[in-house]
């Protein structure tokens, strides 16, 4: 006799999984704020965010990787800095897909 309970699994296509690693990496306070401030000033390095952030370098160094990982965030190498901003693409995808969201919603 088989006694292995059944176990419910969530049926979520690539899209969904994508939006939903990028929800994630927002979920946090200390992400939502470094979107927001790359949103208001693109082109930065993780110093920037250091002194408007009460984290270490090594934290935001941290939540940048999970915003970049979920594709938020894209950063291009210059000298001894990596110069991060959002992924206007993968950015511009996040808010179309959670506007059908509340446009199916009402």
């Amino acid at each position: 006799m088989d006694t292995t309970p059944d176990l419910k699994t969530y049926d979520l296509d690539a899209d969904e999984l994508r939006l939903m690693q990028m929800m994630k990496a927002l979920g946090h306070p200390a992400r939502l704020q470094i979107f927001r401030y790359l949103r208001d000033n693109p082109q930065c390095i993780t110093g920037d965010l250091v002194e408007v952030l009460p984290l270490a370098q090594a934290t935001v160094s941290q939540h940048l990787k999970v915003l970049r990982d979920a594709g938020l965030v894209c950063g291009t190498i210059e000298g001894p800095a990596t110069c991060y901003c959002l992924s206007a693409d993968n950015v511009a995808w996040f808010a179309a897909r959670v506007g059908d969201w509340f446009r199916h919603a009402g």
